[in-house]
């Protein structure tokens, strides 16, 4: 990880920091002030007693702020302290569904939609008082309607211009399903980032005989779309790389898409070969299991999945088995969404910590500072598979 000393955090802040977990993003958030914390407290560099560090360092940098409901299902944000000439952070997963509100006596739970409202609920009670307000956001609400297809809506699009015309300065996604999306809002900061380097050090500290090399491991992607993601992966460790066309029935919709008929492999010999499969979701991961398969049958080695977004919304009872049938070795995603306790307790799942990355971010777009060296990791990938070869701990 970029060390927070080897920045150039020459501007002062933007305004005293303030950071809204709103309601499902807690856990998160808590990580995050953590961090901060700590930081602050031991940074030697700014007079904090001056008036331009007023609020600087804090004990807590998280705003006391809920969204009670009424019986009847509706909902308001309420705002516990003031936020006037604040710099404020609003953190929201849309995804996790975990939560739970009571309409008319039945137990509804928190959809992507109810999330998102709530978001704009809580930006509404700030009531632009704040100085200046950004929304981190790792999973991009209704990221998956990127694009029209006939008549239909514009779903992430249309979500992006009202938290603009909400006030909104920037907006921080990870690995945004389509980044075209910010075509929507030309005008505002709109940041998407890879979480490349996680997923590196995660596989690294969790298996200890890799050799990272052209000869003997490969990133492959499952499909068209995931292929930028492959060729970074492949390039800043120096391997090969293969991908998967989808081809799909247009004639006939499940579940919302059009059913994939097959895959068709394009690329150099995986055999004998450990290879990654990247990808930015797994939602029902039917079409990364296919892939694995795919892959088994040309004989490759070992296969871990690799995705930013670990939804899997049909269980995971597939992943399960094919674990036991050895089709898969481990998958790797990220905190960034709600995690089951179900997934957590997988011996072949790795859990990537998000937190001090985005902490990380948080801090130096609180300075007004460029964040160019923490969007770019390929240096710090780079160390870390030095220390890997040498033999040494990775932290």
């Amino acid at each position: 990880m970029l060390h927070r000393s080897e920045r150039i955090l020459d501007n002062i802040p933007v305004g005293s920091l303030g950071i809204i977990a709103v309601d499902g993003c807690e856990e998160m958030g808590n990580k995050v002030n953590d961090y901060l914390v700590k930081w602050r407290k031991e940074e030697t560099r700014f007079q904090k007693d001056n008036l331009v560090f007023n609020g600087y360092e804090k004990p807590n940098y998280l705003i006391n702020a809920k969204v009670p409901r009424f019986g009847s299902g509706e909902a308001k944000g309420i705002i516990n302290e003031s936020v006037r000439g604040k710099d404020l952070y609003l953190m929201v997963d849309v995804c996790n569904y975990s939560l739970t509100y009571s309409l008319s006596g039945n137990t509804n739970h928190m959809s992507p939609d109810d999330h998102f409202q709530n978001l704009k609920r809580v930006i509404a009670a700030v009531g632009g008082k704040a100085r200046r307000l950004n929304v981190i956001m790792p999973f991009l609400y209704e990221s998956r309607q990127h694009k029209r297809s006939g008549r239909e809506s514009l779903d992430c699009a249309l979500g992006l211009q009202e938290l603009v015309r909400m006030g909104v300065d920037n907006i921080i996604t990870f690995d945004a399903h389509d980044p075209r999306v910010q075509n929507a809002i030309p005008l505002n900061g709109f940041e998407t980032i890879r979480p490349t380097y996680q997923f590196v050090k995660g596989l690294l500290k969790h298996v200890p005989d890799l050799q990272i090399d052209a000869d003997h491991m490969m990133a492959i992607s499952p499909d068209e779309g995931a292929t930028g993601r492959a060729i970074y992966f492949a390039n800043v460790l120096g391997l090969d790389m293969g991908m998967f066309y989808k081809r799909r029935d247009y004639t006939t919709i499940v579940d919302g898409r059009n059913p994939i008929v097959a895959h068709e492999f394009l690329g150099s010999s995986v055999e004998g070969k450990d290879v990654i499969i990247l990808d930015d979701m797994i939602s029902s991961g039917d079409s990364i299991l296919d892939v694995a398969r795919q892959l088994k049958m040309r004989k490759a080695k070992r296969i871990y999945a690799a995705a930013t977004f670990g939804l899997f919304t049909n269980g995971m009872e597939k992943f399960d088995q094919a674990y036991e049938e050895g089709l898969i070795s481990g998958i790797l995603t990220t905190n960034l969404i709600y995690q089951t306790p179900e997934l957590l307790s997988r011996p072949y799942y790795i859990n990537c910590d998000m937190s001090k990355y985005i902490a990380l971010v948080i801090d130096t777009l609180n300075h007004d500072a460029s964040i160019s060296s923490i969007l770019d990791p390929s240096e710090r990938i780079q160390n870390v598979v030095e220390k890997y070869k040498k033999g040494e701990a990775i932290d």
